[in-house]
């Protein structure tokens, strides 16, 4: 028993946050994770993971990600065409329009900026090309998710104007991953030797901020969560099933195209994870009046964690 904890650290550390938050009746972990989210926390870890990603990140897997154009492919297709299929589908269900919107909303993000690359080392994939992945998605995520959310809104009849700034979203891009990324390279090629790197547990260092990523957005959350009543479980098992969906989807793409070990980790965990700041973004400012959208956006983030957590650990195994 304790072993099998030891291997799925990750998950149970992510299981013992949230209920660690959503427990805490005094509110000090709220204030914590507020005090923390106020002071650019969430940015400044962001920062650090992709600094410490260039540090893990060796040369021959930069050119070997680039190069491997099937598998970027692949992952941008369950990206960009299976997830907003799968949203529409599900939203044939008997939800509330809350509900519905906010699953739209995930389902036009692009890939998560930090945890699917933190996910794909682990389970033995090449992180270069799940950065690639992340980079090229989000850069293409600037130009279609008004159009994708426009597209699946019109079967709910929300008409909305989505005036997306594509400026700061690039420019978001360039200072949260392309110039700390630079920053680990260089530090790599230049500063450290593979040998005293090794010594960091910096794999370990990273998936801890993921974790603290989280919490910071469980605080801010907490009060949506406890208002929702029974919606709360509706959410947890439409985006769970969703995200399922997804890496289901994901599996038979590997099968089909017979993608091998080491290049299909990235297509697994990168188009089925989805962003969480940005979608955020969207709700707060276009879709406020729907609270639960929010909270959609929100608990889909932490189960897609707990469910890859797991899933990476066992596959690196």
């Amino acid at each position: 028993m304790v072993q099998k904890i030891k291997k799925q650290w990750f998950l149970v550390s992510l299981v013992l946050v949230f209920a660690a938050v959503i427990l805490d009746f005094s509110n000090t972990l709220i204030k914590i994770g507020l005090f923390l989210k106020e002071n650019h926390s969430p940015e400044i870890m962001i920062f650090l993971i992709f600094i410490i990603s260039g540090l893990l990140i060796e040369s021959d897997q930069i050119k070997q990600g680039i190069k491997d154009i099937k598998s970027t492919l692949l992952a941008l297709t369950v990206i960009i065409i299976f997830a907003p299929l799968t949203a529409w589908l599900l939203c044939l269900l008997p939800l509330e329009p809350g509900v519905i919107i906010g699953l739209f909303i995930v389902a036009a993000m692009p890939t998560t900026l930090s945890s699917g690359i933190v996910m794909t080392g682990t389970a033995g994939g090449n992180m270069a090309h799940a950065l690639f992945i992340t980079i090229l998605s989000n850069f293409i995520g600037i130009f279609s998710i008004p159009f994708i959310l426009l597209m699946l809104l019109s079967f709910l009849d929300q008409q909305k104007e989505l005036a997306i700034d594509h400026g700061a979203i690039i420019v978001k891009l360039i200072f949260l991953v392309l110039f700390p990324l630079l920053i680990g390279i260089v530090a790599r090629e230049r500063v450290f030797t593979p040998g005293q790197l090794a010594k960091f547990k910096l794999q370990l260092v990273n998936q801890w901020m993921i974790i603290g990523i989280v919490f910071i957005a469980l605080s801010g959350a907490k009060q949506v969560i406890l208002g929702s009543g029974h919606t709360f479980f509706t959410i947890l098992v439409l985006v769970s099933g969703f995200h399922l969906i997804l890496l289901g989807l994901s599996f038979l793409l590997i099968k089909f195209f017979g993608v091998r070990k080491g290049r299909y980790e990235s297509i697994i965990f990168m188009g089925s994870q989805k962003t969480l700041a940005l979608s955020v973004m969207i709700q707060v400012t276009y879709f406020n009046e729907f609270g639960t959208a929010l909270l959609v956006c929100v608990l889909h983030h932490i189960v897609h964690l707990m469910i890859d957590g797991y899933l990476s650990t066992k596959m690196s195994q």
